[in-house]
């Protein structure tokens, strides 16, 4: 433990870090001696209250040491600026040079497309582990135009890229609202419950039924839970990457989500069969063979097209709601045929 550390206060410890405050109040600390400094509080550690802690005097200053550092490593990753990402190509699936060096900056929405099984999931997991050449399509992740060294790598990776998979299933035993809290702690929010309150309304405006922040995480549908997710990590998630796979199979406002993530100046890599989602990013990544063979510019001509593929989409989400309503669809709206 350094010297730092172990002169820090329980009080002030659990001031600086909500993580570190959760542990100490489970030992009864804050309560008991928040003025004691923590060196002094672990010596005076009987064998009844390191029993309950499950360990010795040194595996609790070894465990609180590694928490700090840990925190202290995600605000260091969220100091850091990120002012690009670059994309360098590798090989296909049958060995061939792939000719790719794209370079993406904060705001900037990609749209990875391709048939299915053409490695579209593999150039996000290349980006998610900032592949150094050391994957098997071969590619390698530069940020701030540099190879980041091993350190940077492990220390920065899992906090610079945020993830949201197709499947998602939560198996904790906590309410939305508990779960967003507990989240926004261990991000050092500075007013928690304002952040739980804007991350369940933005999550509201992207699922088809709302839901509050007592119901049970266990109870949210897939879409629930996928628009949970996208909220959280748009309002609460310092990560500027983002990585969706595949966000119209989720049942939500894919629209809405985009748009959520563009606000926050995220770099967001989408990968879609949606032509709406393809045509709304900056640029189109063809991948096919497992490589990428083209980077697209959406053309004006496109542009226009999507204003109109808007209008039929809401057409049909209006049709959605219809159903789910009940209603019955004899005549459908003259929107939908309408040059």
């Amino acid at each position: 433990m350094t010297a730092r550390l172990f002169s820090l206060t329980i009080g002030e410890l659990a001031q600086r870090h909500p993580a570190v405050a959760e542990f100490l109040a489970g030992a009864r600390a804050l309560e008991a001696k928040p003025d004691i400094a923590l060196g002094d509080w672990i010596d005076t550690l009987d064998d009844d209250q390191l029993g309950h802690l499950g360990m010795d005097r040194d595996g609790v200053a070894s465990h609180l040491d590694a928490l700090v550092g840990r925190l202290d490593g995600v605000r260091r990753a969220a100091e850091l600026p990120l002012q690009s990402l670059t994309l360098q190509g590798g090989v296909d699936k049958a060995g061939r040079l792939e000719r790719l060096d794209l370079t993406l900056v904060p705001g900037d929405v990609a749209c990875i497309v391709g048939p299915t099984g053409s490695g579209k999931s593999r150039l996000l997991a290349d980006i998610e582990c900032l592949a150094q050449g050391d994957t098997p399509s071969q590619r390698r992740v530069l940020v701030n135009g540099r190879v980041l060294d091993r350190a940077e790598r492990a220390a920065f990776g899992g906090r610079l890229i945020a993830q949201l998979s197709q499947n998602m299933n939560f198996v904790v035993d906590l309410s939305v609202g508990e779960f967003v809290a507990m989240h926004a702690n261990c991000r050092m929010v500075s007013r928690p419950d304002q952040a739980v309150a804007e991350v369940i309304a933005c999550a509201n405006e992207l699922a088809g039924e709302t839901f509050g922040d007592d119901v049970p995480l266990t109870q949210l549908s897939g879409g629930q839970t996928r628009a949970l997710m996208i909220a959280d990590t748009a309002v609460l998630s310092s990560s500027p990457v983002v990585l969706i796979d595949e966000i119209e199979n989720a049942g939500i406002d894919r629209r809405r989500a985009l748009d959520l993530l563009i606000a926050r100046e995220k770099i967001t890599l989408i990968s879609t069969h949606d032509p709406i989602l393809a045509l709304m990013g900056d640029r189109r990544i063809v991948i096919g063979g497992g490589a990428v063979v083209d980077v697209i510019a959406p053309s004006a001509a496109e542009k226009a097209n999507l204003q109109a593929l808007g209008r039929i989409d809401d057409e049909l989400a209006q049709l959605r709601h219809r159903l789910r309503r009940g209603e019955r669809i004899d005549v459908l709206p003259d929107a939908l045929f309408s040059q």
